[in-house]
């Protein structure tokens, strides 16, 4: 039978066999979701690494459910305050940053630029240490479609945009004139895969469900969620997938409820409320929030 999602197989790789951690960290800056959440109840949210079931267990019930029962095992062992632990998308990002030297880029350069504080000094930063060359050339490189098509199943790949090393510089540089590096996380992890945030949440708030999220929304009661965050669930979807969440959601769904969806495709002209731009992550080209009941319309 034909898989609705790729993130079923529990890999990012084309790869057959067993299901992996691909995350041990989200991307995801959950300031958004908090923001488009405040006053509401009851949060569905797909579980990931964990970060940002943790980050909104503080004001909410949380329902933090994930298809990959290694990637769901280990957000729970987080939640319980286990340790970090590198998942596939690290060990590719390691690999890239092993590459920076050779753009030119240097620990004590990229700590003297995290410690930066003044978006507009930090962008001429970026312009004249960092946005050389080599470095737009390698990176190119790394995110040309044959590299990415070694590491990457074809449905993680479908809905990225030509040139897309070239729209990820665009991104990068966005978000480095926007957000002050010193007091941003999410620079530091990428840039040097440094952490350095603690997490503490109501744990107790938080409960963790293996499943689909769509088979499992379908299975609960209707107008249960005030607000979901879905990460980027429809990157390796196909269309019947679509609209089977769509449906799931709609049906579970308060009348009020609040829907967050990021995706690394390009917004089309029906993404009225994208927040990309206020993501600290700085990664992302959809982070579509707007009312759940009419989300997918």
């Amino acid at each position: 039978m034909k898989s609705e999602t790729a993130w079923q197989a529990g890999r990012l790789g084309w790869r057959s066999g067993s299901q992996r951690l691909l995350f041990g960290r989200m991307y995801e800056d959950a300031e958004i979701e908090r923001a488009a959440f405040r006053g509401k109840r009851r949060v569905f949210c797909i579980a990931s690494a964990g970060d940002t079931a943790l980050r909104l267990a503080d004001e909410h019930e949380v329902v933090a459910c994930d298809i990959n029962p290694v990637q769901l095992a280990y957000a729970e062992r987080r939640a319980n305050g286990g340790p970090a632990e590198t998942g596939d998308a690290e060990r590719a990002m390691r690999f890239a940053r092993r590459m920076m030297p050779l753009a030119g880029w240097h620990a004590r350069v990229l700590r003297e630029f995290l410690a930066m504080s003044d978006v507009a000094a930090q962008a001429t930063f970026w312009r004249e240490h960092f946005d050389t060359w080599r470095f737009r050339a390698g990176f190119d490189l790394l995110m040309s479609a044959p590299v990415l098509r070694m590491m990457y199943a074809r449905e993680f790949l479908s809905f990225l945009p030509r040139k897309f090393g070239a729209v990820m510089r665009k991104r990068l540089e966005r978000g480095f004139a926007r957000h002050a590096n010193a007091a941003n996380p999410y620079a530091r992890a990428l840039l040097l895969g440094e952490s350095g945030e603690e997490i503490s949440a109501k744990k107790e708030n938080i409960s963790f469900v293996a499943g689909d999220a769509a088979s499992w929304l379908e299975s609960r009661e209707e107008k249960y969620f005030d607000g979901f965050t879905l990460s980027n669930i429809l990157d390796g979807a196909d269309e019947a997938y679509r609209a089977r969440l769509m449906r799931a959601v709609q049906r579970a769904a308060t009348d009020e409820a609040i829907l967050v969806l990021r995706s690394f495709g390009e917004p089309s002209q029906s993404v009225e409320n994208n927040r990309a731009e206020c993501d600290r992550a700085m990664l992302w080209g959809v982070v579509d929030v707007r009312g759940a009941r009419t989300f997918f319309a």
